[in-house]
């Protein structure tokens, strides 16, 4: 009796965690015997199964604390996956585009290794030629730890297939091409633009004046599973004027290419992509500022084949960036182009970034360095 008691229950626990989730499963599948089908949550069948596993259990027990049963769907392996990749993605309670978007300190937080000094006159230091924006240090408390270090102390805490997707990401990431999105109102359209720059191996981009009324928040939250938390592993810089957002980048190597139709305007396929160029699209309604226009050193357009004369802005920077990556292999034998070490360090920060614990974890290993009576030699 007991055992048929504890079967019960445990049936009962089961289906209802079923119920609990019906968008999860609509039906049953049973064996494939000509004589069995499945049972439709909806069906008088499975109503009176309810009804039976409802009926009161005699009181019996085990000596076992009652807790209560968490389920989740699984409609592929690749979401199995994804909760340990977006942390804050997936809370549905923040809209983190929009959230980074409207504090700049948060977008600060979200880089972990030490970023290159500003000069007294507002330009960064930067290597000739070339910008890599991170020092191969991260601050703990008074002291510093190197990437390596860094690595070492988050070794255990990851696992083998998710240190292999970095290696792989690192691998094709460059910033010698980056992303500008200028006063785009609708921040399912950054969000977009966001997840094709992560897919396609950008690893800057820059947001100037995005506007934040009340309409443009209400769009978002439509859209704010459209990134798929491409924002945790970009490098986003958000700028207040686009002057400054164009000065710095001048400073940092780049050439500003404003997407325009004009008769100026040189084709995305006459480029080389392999010169540091800084891709900038405009207001979904606006299109690029006057200022903008001005400021840049070249007007480039996609050649349009339709009826219709322009891109949505979210597809014409996935389109920019997409020919930008196959210009770069077909010159250069790939679009990846940083050296051993930045791919080290970049490594560092996609592992401090990789979890909410990360940052303590390089603590605790921080901590017990400079206790080791080794590190006293």
């Amino acid at each position: 009796m007991s055992a048929i008691t504890a079967c019960k229950t445990s049936v009962r626990i089961s289906i209802s965690s079923l119920v609990c989730n019906p968008r999860t499963f609509h039906s049953i599948p049973l064996s494939n015997h000509p004589s069995l089908s499945p049972i439709s949550l909806s069906s008088p069948r499975f109503a009176s199964l309810l009804l039976l596993l409802s009926t009161p259990a005699p009181s019996i027990s085990f000596g076992l604390a009652r807790h209560k049963l968490h389920s989740r769907p699984y409609a592929r392996v690749a979401e199995s996956f994804a909760v340990e990749t977006t942390d804050f993605a997936d809370d549905t309670d923040i809209d983190t585009v929009q959230h980074l978007l409207t504090n700049a300190d948060d977008v600060g937080r979200l880089m972990k290794m030490e970023r290159r000094s500003v000069m007294d006159d507002g330009r960064e230091l930067i290597q000739p030629n070339r910008w890599f924006p991170y020092l191969d240090k991260f601050k703990t408390g008074t002291t510093f730890l190197s990437s390596s270090e860094i690595l070492e102390a988050m070794d255990p805490y990851i696992m083998e297939v998710r240190k292999e997707r970095f290696r792989n990401v690192v691998r094709s990431r460059s910033y010698s091409v980056c992303l500008v999105v200028e006063g785009l109102c609708d921040f399912g359209n950054v969000s977009a633009a966001f997840r094709s720059a992560d897919a396609l191996g950008f690893q800057s981009v820059h947001v100037v004046s995005c506007d934040s009324s009340k309409r443009c928040n209400q769009m978002y939250r439509d859209n704010r599973h459209v990134s798929m938390g491409a924002e945790k592993w970009l490098d986003i810089e958000l700028w207040t004027s686009t002057k400054e957002c164009f000065d710095v980048l001048k400073s940092r190597g780049y050439r500003i290419a404003t997407t325009h139709v004009g008769m100026d305007a040189v084709s995305i396929y006459d480029m080389d992509w392999t010169c540091p160029t800084a891709i900038v699209v405009g207001n979904e309604n606006r299109g690029i500022s006057g200022e903008a226009l001005e400021l840049s050193d070249m007007h480039c357009s996609i050649p349009i084949k339709g009826m219709v004369d322009s891109f949505n802005v979210s597809v014409a920077a996935g389109i920019l960036m997409h020919h930008a990556v196959c210009d770069r292999t077909s010159r250069l034998g790939g679009h990846g182009d940083l050296t051993m070490e930045e791919s080290q360090i970049l490594q560092a920060e996609f592992s401090l970034r990789h979890s909410k614990t990360a940052i303590s974890i390089a603590h605790e290993f921080a901590k017990r360095k400079a206790d080791s009576p080794f590190s006293k030699l």
